[in-house]
């Protein structure tokens, strides 16, 4: 069962949040929140605020990691802050805006970020099968595993600069 899916972003006072909300349905369509348009004048003196929400899917998010072969990463990402049966992770709101998926794993991107927050029962079983592909009958793989990618982002590597596998060299 598809997990509960909460959707934020903080919008600046440079931005504006009716672009803020198109990018992040670039990636969530389904995405609502509680907004309503404002007149701004010349000089703007807003803070910044947050907009929260919720998604009905992540189907848009895990078609565009198969379609573009980063499952691993995506699972990774996404299983990083895993604890209990909750995760948080960030991508990238200028990729969203053109309905791509970038996960962010270390520094603020330029045009923000959007926070998604995953609660469900199993959730990192149900984030490992949706994102198993083919390759994970060579390579099985579980969340924290000593396959994933670092905290700050950098792979972890499989294999040395000869091609020879370095991880799970038991296995042959």
């Amino acid at each position: 069962m598809e997990p509960d899916i909460t959707v934020s972003t903080t919008v600046l006072p440079h931005e504006d949040a009716a672009r803020v909300i198109e990018a992040v349905r670039g990636v969530f369509p389904q995405w609502e929140c509680d907004f309503e348009k404002q007149e701004r004048e010349f000089p703007i003196e807003d803070a910044p605020y947050r907009l929260t929400g919720r998604a009905a899917s992540l189907n848009h998010v895990l078609n565009q990691a198969e379609k573009n072969r980063i499952l691993d990463t995506a699972f990774d990402a996404m299983t990083q802050d895993l604890e209990d049966d909750t995760t948080t992770f960030s991508l990238s709101r200028q990729a969203a805006f053109v309905g791509k998926v970038a996960f962010v794993t270390d520094e603020r991107p330029f045009g923000g970020i959007m926070d998604v927050s995953l609660s469900g029962e199993e959730l990192g079983l149900w984030l490992e099968q949706q994102t198993w592909h083919e390759g994970r009958h060579s390579i099985p793989r579980t969340a924290g595993d000593d396959l994933a990618m670092h905290d700050d982002g950098m792979p972890t590597e499989w294999f040395d600069n000869r091609g020879r596998r370095t991880m799970n060299e038991d296995q042959d």
